[in-house]
């Protein structure tokens, strides 16, 4: 036999592919991130429950008083005070958003287009700090502004980073000291 009829004998048509099982592979991972996709849904749902004792959020009143300092930036979310990954949904204040900041003699308000604004009485605010992560967004050390603020029964860490993020420390000292001025003022009266 020849080289040139040996070749021709071993020849082999190619592999033909089988779109039926590839289809099925596709359906059945489609399925799978639905599924996943469906639970996580189901998850947030069931914590915003969980939360649904928190009372509703305070909105701005109408006179609020001179503006002390005011911020665009970032809202990354709310969490249980020291429990940085312990993330509050009820109201809204597990949705992450742009915010306008705003500090008056009045308060915190912050405006967050898209989800529900809110507002923090001077008389809530607890503490100022910078810290690197909340809610399960971590940056650099102290590129977050955490403000801590009592609701209800419940003391409340929300997390804001700036566009500008050298605001951080002005907001810090600006908060804390308004909070040992109304303290001073509480104990005194």
């Amino acid at each position: 036999m020849t080289p040139v009829l040996l070749l021709a004998a071993e020849k082999e048509s190619a592999q033909v592919t089988d779109w039926a099982a590839r289809i099925g592979w596709v359906v059945g991972l489609a399925l799978f991130v639905a599924l996943v996709y469906w639970l996580m849904r189901e998850g947030w749902k069931w914590r915003g429950t969980l939360q649904g004792d928190l009372p509703e959020l305070p909105t701005t009143p109408d006179e609020t008083g001179p503006e002390r300092l005011a911020m665009s930036g970032r809202y990354h979310g709310s969490t249980t005070a020291g429990q940085w990954l312990d993330r509050i949904v009820a109201h809204g204040l597990g949705t992450r958003s742009c915010t306008e900041l705003t500090l008056t003699d009045a308060g915190l308000d912050v405006v967050r287009p898209g989800a529900s604004d809110f507002f923090v009485p001077a008389a809530q605010l607890r503490e100022a700090r910078l810290d690197k992560g909340i809610a399960g967004k971590v940056l650099t050390e102290g590129g977050l502004l955490v403000v801590t603020w009592e609701h209800g029964d419940k003391l409340i860490d929300s997390g804001f980073r700036s566009d500008h993020a050298a605001e951080h420390n002005e907001w810090v000292e600006a908060i804390n000291s308004m909070i040992e001025t109304n303290s001073r003022e509480g104990a005194e009266r």
